[in-house]
This record gives C-alpha cells, sequence and structure tokens, in this order.
C-alpha cells in the first residue's frame, strides 16, 4: 500500500512539474505567428519607455527594425526589473513568472554579453543560465559624470566629490562605487535618489552639483535639458572594476535558431550604420561592440 501511495505522489509530482513548463515558442512558430514577443525594461530611457502612449527608446527601435527584417512585428513584454538579472532572465526566457502564467518572450534586450556571466555559476558549481543564450551585442556601454559649471568649474577627477555633494541612484554601481573609493572620504558628499533621473533633476535643482550614471542615461538627460551650463565630464574612475561594457540579447537556448537569424540581421544593422543612427536620434553616443570594432579596423 505505502509503494502505490508512493507511485500515486510520484505521479502527481511529475504531472505538477510538466504543468509548470513554459512552452518556448520554436523559430517557425514565431515566424508563422507574424510577431516577435521582445522583453525589454519598463521606465528605463533612453532605453526602453513609454511616452504619448506610445513605446520609444533605443532598445524598442531597434527590436523593430530587427523583427521587420524577418517580416515580424514586435510585441512588447514590460521588465519589472527583480532583485539579480539572473532572475529577469528566469522570469522572462526560460521559466515564467507565477504573476504571468504561460507567458515568455521570445527574446529579451539589454543583457550583458560578457563570458564570465555567461559561465557563473551557484555554490553547487552548476551553471546559472544554462538555459539562456547571450548573443548579438549592440552596444558598448560606460560609466558617466555630468556637473553643473555655475558650482563646478571642472570635473577631471572624482576626488572633487569630497568637496562637493553629488547625486547617484540608491543601490547602484556609482553608490557604492563612490561610497568606497579613497578610502571611503566621498561618502558624507553623497546624496542618494530614487532613479538616475531623480539624481539628475536634484542637480538641476541646485542640490548637488554633479552626477553619475550610465553614459546613454547622461547624453539623455543633458539632451532633454538643453542647458548650457550642465556638461558631461572627462574624468577617470581609479580603483574602478569594470568600467566598460557590452550589451546584447538573449534567447532559450533551444532557440539558437532564433538567435542565428537575429545577429545576422544585427550585423548589416550595424555595418551599415543604422544602429548608430538609431542612437543619434535620441542624442547618444555610439560606440561598436569589440566585435564589429575587429570587423570593421576600428579597434
Amino acid at each position: 500500500m505505502r509503494q502505490l501511495l508512493a507511485g500515486l505522489c510520484l505521479l502527481m509530482a511529475c504531472a505538477l512539474a510538466q504543468a509548470e513548463v513554459v512552452k518556448v515558442r520554436a523559430f517557425d512558430d514565431i515566424i508563422d505567428s507574424g510577431v516577435l514577443k521582445v522583453a525589454m525594461y519598463e521606465n528605463f530611457p533612453p532605453y526602453s519607455f513609454m511616452a504619448d502612449g506610445k513605446p520609444r527608446g533605443v532598445d524598442f527601435d531597434l527590436a523593430q527594425k530587427l523583427a521587420s527584417k524577418l517580416g515580424l512585428k514586435i510585441e512588447v513584454l514590460w521588465v519589472t526589473p527583480d532583485e539579480t538579472l539572473d532572475d529577469d532572465l528566469r522570469n522572462f526566457i526560460w521559466k515564467g513568472h507565477y504573476l504571468r502564467p504561460n507567458v515568455l518572450a521570445d527574446v529579451m534586450m539589454r543583457v550583458p554579453y560578457d563570458r564570465e556571466f555567461s559561465y557563473k555559476q551557484n555554490e553547487l558549481g552548476e551553471l546559472i543560465n544554462e538555459l539562456v543564450v547571450m548573443f548579438g551585442p549592440y552596444q558598448r556601454e560606460r560609466w558617466q559624470s555630468a556637473y553643473d559649471d555655475r558650482r563646478l568649474e571642472d570635473l577631471s577627477s572624482v576626488a572633487v566629490f569630497r568637496y562637493h555633494p553629488v547625486g547617484v541612484e540608491v543601490e547602484s554601481v556609482p553608490s557604492f562605487y563612490l561610497s568606497s573609493v579613497f578610502n571611503g572620504s566621498i561618502a558624507k558628499m553623497l546624496h542618494h535618489y530614487p532613479t538616475a533621473q531623480a539624481a539628475f533633476a536634484a542637480m538641476q535643482a541646485g542640490e548637488v552639483d554633479a552626477t553619475m550614471a550610465m553614459r546613454g542615461e547622461i547624453d539623455w538627460m543633458l539632451g532633454q535639458a538643453n542647458d548650457s551650463h550642465l556638461k558631461p565630464a572627462e574624468n577617470a574612475y581609479p580603483n574602478m572594476g569594470k568600467q566598460v561594457w557590452e550589451l546584447g540579447m538573449a534567447v532559450h537556448e533551444s532557440n539558437r535558431q532564433l538567435a542565428y537569424a537575429l545577429e545576422g540581421e544585427l550585423e548589416g544593422l550595424v555595418k551599415d550604420g543604422a544602429v548608430e543612427a538609431i542612437y543619434a536620434d535620441y542624442g547618444l553616443r555610439y560606440e561598436l561592440p569589440e566585435l564589429y570594432q575587429v570587423q570593421l579596423g576600428e579597434n
């Protein structure tokens, strides 16, 4: 009797496990549907955001161009960031989220194109993202500071933040970095805000003299502000870990055919200047990923 009950329990557990598996759309099914489901971060200008009731941003525009090359339209799945990027990949690429049962994206934008991240392991030595393929680098990103020249004459070194208040997003890389560099001597001058946009607004309002965020964000906010007194800095970031990184896309590991198709179209868009033009439309500087720097002889 006990063996029978154990067998029934095992069958039920297997059935439940199968019920929880979200079906990944095959490449042919995506093409037949006419729609590419794309995950991108919400409220994240200039990369992906809503404006006048419509999706906008460099990631949206690029996804739309890539999809159109495959004869598809796009359906945006807005990503509310979880605790880690690993969680976001789980929720949108390989498992799904309990609040959106049976919903997965076909591809996710703005994922690190980084071998170390791709092969990251848990405490048991297992690959954390073994069900994810990261591919198609389309942007090189880096950190950037901006300052108000009415209150700060020049920003040639972050050392000046010892004497000038600087605004950063709470629990961000700039926050951690500026809290610790120079033996923590800048920490007392740090002002924390919910977002990079709020930190920039604080600089505009005179609460802080400078701010630090991703270069794309700084370029976008400077363009939106249209104030000649707000300037991008050209300082270095001593003792900072990774200062430059590349961003690409991610698909489920079973859908490499989609990755190959998107990567093929992306290569053409990068080489003919279409990707750079998208960035220019939003007032952003564009830096080629290393892969294309080598191919185009710009390394």
